[in-house]
């Protein structure tokens, strides 16, 4: 059984995370199932948006402890580290909207993951830990570049350094989720179809622009934004939007 697997109905591509008796732990197939999965979903036309779930009772648990004990750590934690943090970038790059839909614990890596997500919806009960130095690591998957960017450094450090977890409340007013719901796979479901019917082209590349931010000066950005929104202005999706909005 694969380790993250891709289907695509009604315009979206739901990537799943399944390894659900391991937590869905981050190991070796499965950072590689991510990023080929995700690269998948960038190259078919036919995936306008992209839900990322995990099978399961967890979303994700983190890095697979037992893959650390079990593999040569003079090397495989740097390798995995490497190939989970593309497969986050690859996420993050993607030109069309991600929504990330979890449910009962996002730990350790599961927190990039999650982040490479614009819309974030968080099933009622899930807890949030970041969860490294509890077995003396440090961050992964781009967590210590993309949590303070959804927190705020002083709360990310906090959350970081207390050791506590967060509860689904805790993290929507912290900025960590956008929405906390009864059933975040349904709901989830429900906001890829809907970015998937509509403007999916100006949707993605808006979420590129905004991630791009972090990373560009200002010259930069406004270069890009200038050359984005012309070659959308001459696109079909924003003609037959234009049409619509004069009545045409």
């Amino acid at each position: 059984m694969a380790a993250v697997e891709l289907t695509v109905t009604d315009g979206v591509g739901h990537i799943q995370l399944n390894r659900p008796e391991a937590a869905n732990g981050i190991d070796m197939a499965l950072a590689t199932g991510l990023r080929e999965a995700v690269e998948a979903a960038r190259d078919d036309e036919g995936v306008r948006a992209v839900l990322l779930s995990g099978a399961g009772k967890r979303f994700c648990g983190g890095g697979d402890i037992g893959s650390f004990v079990d593999e040569d750590a003079t090397t495989y934690l740097q390798r995995l580290a490497e190939e989970a943090g593309a497969a986050v970038m690859t996420l993050e790059d993607l030109a069309k909207p991600v929504v990330t839909a979890v449910q009962g614990a996002v730990a350790g890596g599961g927190l990039g993951l999650m982040l490479g997500g614009d819309a974030i919806i968080a099933q009622e009960g899930t807890k949030f830990v970041f969860a490294y130095p509890a077995i003396g690591l440090t961050p992964d998957c781009g967590v210590s570049y993309l949590l303070p960017r959804a927190m705020g450094q002083q709360r990310a450090l906090a959350f970081a350094l207390s050791g506590r977890p967060l509860s689904a409340q805790d993290a929507l007013a912290q900025g960590l989720v956008t929405e906390v719901v009864e059933d975040a796979q349904a709901r989830g479901l429900e906001r890829a179809t809907s970015l998937a019917q509509g403007a999916a082209g100006a949707f993605g590349d808006a979420r590129r622009l905004l991630r791009a931010s972090w990373t560009r000066d200002r010259a930069t950005s406004a270069a890009d934004e200038a050359r984005t929104l012309s070659t959308r202005g001459q696109g079909e999706e924003a003609r037959a939007l234009f049409a619509k909005f004069l009545g045409r």
